[in-house]
């Protein structure tokens, strides 16, 4: 039997290793549209971005590592086509490959801007290792950012931006930054947090247009009729979920990939993970499509169990982290639909956790340079055991104590 992966990114990579350490004696071939072997993203706009780390320290394993576990790779290709009955695939170059399980990590593209001026020179976007090569270039000189979309990817390249000593505004079209990962709360300790850095971060502020000079972006012009200048414009206001090749071969699509408990398709033979595909969350009850390294990683474990026998419904934990400046943030759980949180620390101090509860259960946390509230949450969320806000509200209760 052969499983042709499509997709190289963190959960492709992850199914294909996880196959071998399973057992799996078949044929894999991972198939990626990078000229790149699989990499980490998360540094691209951190670390990487800072210079701070080098493309080799991006690698998840080195390149020798896929002959050597006999994983076939075809980069800088792509699958234009699945052919469901026939279980093939063809790619660009013509090429017809036979499988006997197909895995799409087909991942997700960023959100294109779309007002006057969006294709200008110096308006950029950041999603893959050559976009924050290009980045990081172009901060070295850029005098003033804008950074449009005040998410986890603008802010961490506002942090950058602003390290690397250009003015930095940010324009974020909601009400508050942040609005759809985290409570209020948080919303204004990312956005004061920025602003103690030299950042202006304006909320409630969308984007008219963006003027040139010599073809080049040269200033946003807000919603308001408010005119800023930049010498570089980052978008980054979110990504789309890659679904054409399965949406083209009849696969059930919503707001991903449609997959069951145990990340099938609505083929048996195909499965997704990673950012392409929505799955029943046994944390909200509801189905969810995550975008994060755990999910891919998870995902890319349990199809490969799945695979070779020994399926079993996927049911991991949440966990995020961004780092910006000083501040480790780091997210357990999803805190969708809660009705109250509970704060223990001191946000001025940027060492503090929010907790966020729904219907008088812990569903989540935000903890801020306090890893061992995070990694108590956690195991709390993996066990199935409720904590109560009370419990949470007394900083004289050690949280280690409420898993036993």
């Amino acid at each position: 039997m052969s499983v042709i992966i499509v997709g190289a990114g963190q959960a492709g990579f992850q199914a294909a290793a996880s196959l071998r350490s399973e057992g799996f004696d078949g044929a894999i071939t991972l198939i990626g549209d990078e000229p790149h072997a699989p990499y980490q993203r998360p540094p691209l706009s951190k670390a990487y971005l800072l210079g701070k780390q080098d493309a080799s320290g991006l690698l998840l394993r080195p390149v020798s590592f896929y002959p050597e576990h006999r994983i076939e790779t075809l980069f800088s290709e792509r699958v234009i086509a699945i052919h469901r009955q026939a279980r093939r695939v063809t790619l660009a170059s013509g090429r017809q490959l036979d499988y006997g399980h197909l895995v799409l990590a087909t991942g997700a593209r960023v959100r294109k801007l779309e007002v006057e001026g969006a294709s200008l020179a110096g308006v950029v976007y950041l999603r893959t290792r050559d976009d924050s090569d290009a980045l990081r270039a172009a901060i070295g000189v850029a005098k003033r950012v804008l950074v449009i979309g005040g998410g986890y990817v603008g802010l961490e390249i506002a942090a950058a931006a602003r390290l690397s000593g250009s003015a930095v505004t940010v324009l974020e079209a909601a009400p508050r930054v942040m609005a759809r990962a985290c409570a209020p709360a948080m919303s204004d300790f990312f956005a004061e947090l920025h602003r103690s850095h030299g950042v202006e971060v304006l909320p409630d502020t969308g984007v008219a247009k963006i003027e040139g000079t010599g073809g080049c972006a040269s200033a946003v012009i807000a919603s308001d009729g408010r005119r800023f200048p930049a010498d570089l414009v980052v978008v980054g206001i979110g990504i789309v979920p890659n679904v054409e090749l399965a949406r083209a071969c009849g696969l059930a699509v919503g707001n991903g990939v449609t997959v069951d408990g145990h990340l099938r398709a609505s083929d048996p033979a195909i499965f997704a993970i990673g950012d392409c595909c929505e799955f029943p969350s046994a944390q909200t009850g509801t189905r969810v499509r995550l975008e994060s390294v755990q999910n891919a990683v998870d995902q890319g474990r349990a199809v490969a169990a799945a695979i070779v026998g020994r399926a079993r419904p996927y049911d991991a934990v949440p966990w995020f982290w961004t780092d910006q400046y000083d501040a480790k943030v780091q997210i357990a759980g999803l805190s969708n639909g809660f009705d109250r949180t509970v704060l223990r620390g001191e946000p001025k101090a940027l060492r503090f956790s929010l907790f966020y509860f729904r219907s008088g259960r812990l569903i989540a946390v935000d903890s801020v340079n306090r890893g061992a509230d995070y990694m108590a949450v956690r195991k709390i969320l993996g066990s199935g055991r409720n904590v109560t806000a009370d419990e949470i509200a007394d900083e004289s209760v050690d949280l280690k104590t409420l898993l036993v």
